[in-house]
């Protein structure tokens, strides 16, 4: 009896070794989902500089050049003006959402809806059968004007480049990151310290959402040019991955979502 009891505890016993590589294989999975994670992120970090960024610069100045329409031109590439009515206005700020828009039509030829990004000044003045002067380029309305007060529409070409440069220098960034993380499961699956999300992750993560924003948003309120951005980021965001890899963590304390 003592026999049989010793070897049905021995034959239970876990293998060690299959449970190492089983963990192992999982790590290396994760690796390698990080790394596809980040060519995604290398990939809309190059869209933003390589194409958005140029596409509304260029939209932006072409709209600022546009001349007045004349009658032997183009109405593509120029600013015409059409004289509408307001048939409806919606402006909705409580609950989840926000909805900002006017329906406007010009006699019974055309009837159209036009958003706006927040209610004033004009929009939350406008009420139905007023008259208003739009001005449209490319086929979109791009600003509506009454007795003198002028609001642009959603489809007005904006110079907020610095926006764009912040969402494409955070890409790169988090590219970088999971890139690094990718590659250490992969080399050494059983040595992650201290590239996981606890403590080192967490911390790198959200400092590059705070360092792309936190320079991002004030460049466009301050007017500062769009390469400024990546210039002034990409240095603290640096930093901040040595000093986070260099103080040890606080024993007990972990950063878990």
């Amino acid at each position: 009896m003592t026999t049989r009891t010793r070897a049905t505890a021995q034959s239970t016993r876990p293998r060690k070794n299959g449970a190492d590589r089983r963990s192992a294989g999982r790590v290396r999975s994760t690796g390698v989902a990080l790394i596809l994670a980040s060519l995604v992120a290398a990939v809309l970090s190059t869209l933003a500089f390589a194409v958005w960024l140029p596409h509304d610069r260029e939209r932006y100045q072409a709209y600022g050049a546009a001349p007045s329409c004349q009658a032997h031109a183009p109405r593509l590439d120029c600013l015409s003006v059409w004289h509408l009515t307001v048939v409806d206005v919606v402006d909705k700020s409580s609950g989840k959402t926000s909805r900002y828009e006017a329906t406007l039509k010009d006699g019974e030829a055309w009837r159209g809806e036009v958003d706006f990004g927040d209610p004033g000044p004009l929009l939350e003045r406008l009420r139905k059968d007023d008259r208003v002067t739009a001005t449209a380029w490319r086929g979109e309305i791009m600003a509506l004007d009454k007795d003198g007060i002028r609001q642009n529409t959603s489809e007005a070409p904006r110079d907020e480049l610095q926006m764009n440069a912040a969402l494409g220098t955070g890409a790169a960034l988090l590219a970088v990151q999971t890139l690094v993380f990718g590659a250490v499961r992969l080399a050494r699956p059983r040595e992650l310290a201290p590239f996981t999300w606890d403590s080192y992750g967490a911390r790198l993560f959200f400092t590059i959402l705070a360092v792309t924003f936190g320079v991002g948003l004030p460049a466009v309120w301050l007017g500062i040019p769009w390469w400024i951005v990546p210039v002034v980021a990409v240095p603290a965001a640096l930093g901040a991955a040595v000093h986070w890899y260099r103080r040890p963590s606080v024993p007990g304390v972990e950063l878990r979502l």
